[in-house]
């Protein structure tokens, strides 16, 4: 038969309640009893029953965070720094990616909110909120994730797009660049459309340059890549000068293109910059120039807000200032 709570506390001379206390708060408990209550787990080979202790308090340790894709470098940064901090408050992350599909987010909730998560980290795949509303409602904790929650009853943390747009495009400008193009999509994702709306507020700056907009149905190396072949099968008249991705997956795609199949000199020819300004930007065979978005501050702050969510009146949110870093696909 099984060990229980009470052999444990028998067996380590102490109450159920210290028991209970070392698995849940041990930073209640002396140091001297927590060794000795976990001595007895150990030779017991006691293992709670997280089931019966969710019903019970009608809800877990376990955070559910869902991203757009979690193949994604950034987002992989985000998901480290929320698991980080998480444990540091006894929490368990637990990981979805919606792959940019409103129903595969959906089901993703649903199967979550079954589980009586602890609350929920959602970067959402569409403006479409309703179902975290929803769950919201009924007292889980909801916080936005890489998209800025005002005018929702979600707290959020997010990094300006806008402002991270008008950067990229505003050294593609400065550095004497006049045909520009952005590239990147779905433009049903907000980051994606914040950073086109701030590319084109940077061009309308800068007389006699123009900006060509080419949507991809994805934000990955294939989709760049793709994009890049097209340009290089361009004549050279109707080619841009300066190429803005919307994330460093498109550019690293585009630059292979650009590079390997196209001949086409980076920065001489065409100057590309991306987004994220994740490790492979700078390791790539033309160090990339980006935006840095803080991705593992977004984790740490997004835990942050989902724990403080009991206690905040109105929700709160975080507005991180992107970064230009420049290397050698524009620098020349």
């Amino acid at each position: 038969m099984a060990a229980g709570i009470r052999d444990v506390a028998a067996a380590a001379q102490v109450s159920v309640g210290t028991v209970s206390n070392v698995l849940n708060a041990p930073h209640k408990v002396a140091p001297a009893t927590v060794e000795r209550v976990m001595a007895a787990i150990e030779e017991l080979g006691f293992v709670r029953n997280d089931a019966a202790r969710q019903l019970r308090a009608q809800r877990s340790r376990c955070v559910a965070l869902i991203v757009l894709d979690i193949g994604n470098p950034f987002f992989t940064d985000v998901a480290r720094g929320a698991e980080r901090r998480a444990a540091q408050l006894n929490l368990t992350v637990l990981f979805g990616t919606s792959d940019d599909d409103v129903g595969r987010e959906r089901s993703y909730i649903d199967a979550f909110e079954e589980q009586r998560v602890f609350g929920v980290l959602v970067s959402p795949a569409s403006d479409d909120l309703s179902r975290m509303a929803a769950l919201h409602s009924r007292g889980t904790p909801v916080v936005l994730v890489d998209r800025d929650g005002a005018g929702t009853p979600f707290s959020s943390v997010a990094v300006d797009d806008v402002a991270g747009g008008r950067l990229a495009a505003g050294h593609l400008c400065e550095i004497g660049r006049r045909r520009l193009a952005f590239v990147g999509g779905p433009h049903s994702l907000r980051q994606v459309s914040d950073r086109l709306r701030g590319a084109r507020e940077a061009v309308a700056e800068h007389r006699g340059v123009k900006l060509e907009v080419i949507e991809t149905e994805e934000l990955s190396v294939l989709a760049g890549r793709a994009v890049g072949e097209q340009l290089c099968a361009r004549p050279a008249v109707s080619r841009p000068d300066a190429v803005f991705c919307a994330n460093d997956l498109l550019a690293i795609g585009m630059l292979q293109a650009l590079t390997l199949t196209g001949d086409l000199r980076v920065p001489d020819e065409i100057a590309l910059i991306g987004y994220d300004d994740i490790d492979f930007a700078r390791s790539a065979v033309v160090p990339l120039s980006s935006i840095r978005q803080p991705s593992n501050q977004i984790g740490t702050a997004a835990i942050d807000l989902l724990a403080a969510a009991a206690e905040l009146e109105e929700p709160r949110h975080i507005v991180y200032q992107p970064e230009l870093v420049v290397r050698a696909s524009t620098a020349g």
